[in-house]
């Protein structure tokens, strides 16, 4: 797994030791920003679900002012915060420990990206709560399985694009 694009880019970041974290793709984080383009630069993102923190060090490798990490799992924060100190970023990186579906207080961002386990999260809690966090203009980013439909919209939010990559999808909020 590596940065693949922007300031960082080509930097290792370590892994899941098990199968308990699925990370995104390095093929799936590069379609997302190639959509998102330079949308990214200069605003603050929430990485929810983080895992590996992948998604949030490769938005601010791409210009992303700010990430917040939001993650329950001991194993992620330690894996998270080893991504972060090794890409030496820990100026404009927060790490959140707990569950995202409980959260509160976050600054509005510009980009939220939700990557909840597959099975184990209910997709319309998990878009509810990331409206509370997404600034007027912003946009929602939801990962999930190809095979399960994302919801058409949260909030005041609709889904404007699904793009599919192998088993997974990404779903687009604005």
């Amino acid at each position: 797994m590596r940065i693949v694009a922007g300031s960082l880019r080509g930097r290792r970041l370590q892994g899941p030791a098990t199968n308990a974290i699925r990370p995104t793709s390095d093929r799936l984080r590069e379609t997302l920003f190639n959509v998102l383009g330079p949308s990214v630069q200069g605003v603050s993102v929430l990485d929810a679900f983080a895992g590996t923190g992948a998604v949030g060090l490769e938005a601010i490798s791409r210009g992303a002012a700010h990430v917040t990490f939001y993650e329950r799992s001991p194993h992620a924060w330690t894996i998270t915060e080893g991504n972060i100190a090794h890409c030496g970023v820990q100026d404009v990186c927060e790490v959140i420990r707990g569950d995202f579906l409980q959260s509160a207080g976050i600054s509005s961002c510009g980009l939220v990206f939700l990557d909840p386990p597959y099975d184990d999260v209910d997709l319309d809690a998990a878009l509810r709560v990331a409206v509370t966090h997404t600034a007027r203009g912003g946009v929602v980013v939801l990962e999930h399985r190809r095979s399960r439909e994302s919801p058409a919209a949260a909030g005041s939010l609709s889904r404007t694009r699904v793009l599919n990559s192998g088993d997974s999808a990404l779903s687009f909020y604005k």
